[in-house]
């Protein structure tokens, strides 16, 4: 994937979550990377590294995590581990990546994403 293919997928994506974000609903993963029309092979794992560079972004701007709005197919709908570990790894969290304190920290970057970016 070129520099311009993934500028061009990170912009998609944001775009996509932002108007999830202005539902106050949220987005599967494989949903998402359909939508965004993510190449394959390895869309998922595409899809994970690019909201984990949006991820990112947003945290070193001071922003709510947009990328919070991207959950896993389970039947918890939250995030994968992965992006637990990266809130982490930022000093956003420190719990374990499943479970009800996981659930509880995505919750409140959630609620924190649906107002931010669901401003019209």
């Amino acid at each position: 994937m070129t520099e311009l293919e993934r500028l061009s997928l990170k912009l998609e994506l944001r775009r996509l979550l932002t108007e999830a974000a202005r539902s106050r609903s949220t987005v599967r993963y494989a949903d998402l990377a359909r939508a965004a029309q993510v190449p394959a092979p390895h869309t998922i794992h595409k899809t994970a590294e690019l909201l984990e560079e949006l991820l990112r972004e947003d945290h070193a701007a001071g922003r709510p995590l947009l990328a919070a709005l991207a959950v896993s197919r389970r039947d918890d709908a939250i995030p994968a581990p992965g992006f637990f570990q990266l809130l982490t790894e930022l000093g956003r969290y420190s719990g374990a990546d499943r479970g009800p304190a996981a659930a509880a920290a995505h919750r409140l970057e959630l609620e924190e994403a649906w107002t931010w970016w669901g401003r019209s």
